[in-house]
């Protein structure tokens, strides 16, 4: 894997080019039947998050992982998660997806939620699988607020002590700022009112019971028109930030991807409705990010036509990524190059 800027090699479904068309598209196609079991992991802090696992029960205990975190109130259950578990699955890949707390089918114990910056609960995840792996190659595969998270998380671990062979960012918002001043202008308004539902149904009722430390009625709450104004009533207060810009400031992965070493690819779609224009644009990659930028593809959508009908690009794009570090592991050679594919 070269790593620098790239263009990448999506080519969208005919006729289907359209920003908003590729963000929708996955809504709509087959979704593959998977085999899961779930699992509980407890938390220091006394909470909990749920796993999803792929039932795997043949594979032994070297084969690859790969750990999967959702995008804003995803789930396992989105589309681009049965997609991507699928994938991880033809290639022979254990993997699992950690949903973060209260995104699962439970509510979660404490008075808080997650954020774009949340990167403790990740950690103790992938603490934990590198105890229960250790001589399994080990992939991390962010979506959207999962990415930007994931960012963060290898920008901190700078020595890698969590021991992962590479990650994955699909359409990271890595300007939070700028991603939310987007969602307020023009069609994407749209994407920002389905957020906000999602978001104040699950809060509301907590609310209501005074399970939150918030001084915060449920006229206030239907007075947050915007994901600023919901961050700033309730995701800043809940998290131990000021505001919601001391928490886009604090959480944004961008200022950190030039402190990244380990191969990691980021894959960013310049018509994403969810991000300004040349997001990227005066950005300082670190010498193991391979961003690829392609032309379409929404957000989260790139959708291809293939072997006779559309298809995931986004998954294919995967599996040949994890085949690349799974056979440089198999022969023991670096995880990362700077001078060949």
């Amino acid at each position: 894997m070269i790593a620098g800027r790239h263009p990448a090699d999506f080519q969208p479904l005919p006729g289907f080019a359209n920003r908003h068309l590729q963000t929708l598209l996955p809504r709509i196609l087959p979704r593959p039947a998977l085999s899961l079991v779930d699992e509980i992991l407890e938390l220091p802090d006394g909470d909990f998050v749920e796993l999803t696992w792929l039932d795997a029960p043949t594979l032994s205990a070297e084969a690859p992982v790969l750990v999967l975190f959702h995008g804003l109130e995803g789930s396992v259950d989105s589309p681009y998660a049965r997609h991507l578990l699928r994938a991880a699955e033809r290639r022979g890949w254990r993997a699992v997806l950690m949903h973060f707390r209260g995104c699962g089918k439970w509510p979660n114990r404490l008075p808080r939620a997650y954020h774009s910056g949340d990167t403790a609960d990740a950690r103790r995840l992938l603490e934990r699988l590198a105890r229960h792996y250790p001589s399994a190659p080990r992939v991390a595969l962010g979506v959207s607020l999962g990415a930007n998270m994931l960012l963060k998380l290898v920008a901190e671990d700078a020595d890698n002590a969590l021991g992962l062979t590479g990650a994955i960012a699909v359409a990271p918002p890595v300007n939070l700022a700028a991603c939310a001043d987007t969602l307020e202008r023009g069609t994407a308004r749209l994407y920002q009112r389905h957020l906000l539902g999602a978001l104040k149904a699950k809060v509301a009722p907590r609310l209501v019971r005074r399970e939150l430390p918030l001084a915060l009625s449920h006229g206030d709450l239907g007075r947050c028109t915007t994901l600023r104004a919901y961050d700033d009533a309730i995701t800043a207060p809940l998290h131990g930030f000021n505001d919601a810009a001391d928490y886009y400031q604090r959480a944004a992965a961008a200022p950190l991807l030039g402190d990244i070493h380990l191969p990691t690819l980021i894959l960013h779609a310049e018509d994403d409705p969810f991000m300004p224009p040349g997001l990227y644009d005066g950005l300082t990659l670190g010498p193991g990010i391979r961003l690829e930028i392609a032309r379409h593809g929404g957000h989260v959508g790139y959708v291809e036509w293939r072997n006779g009908h559309p298809t995931s690009w986004l998954a294919r794009r995967v599996e040949r990524q994890l085949d690349e570090w799974s056979e440089r592991a198999t022969v023991s050679l670096p995880a990362f190059s700077q001078s060949g594919n």
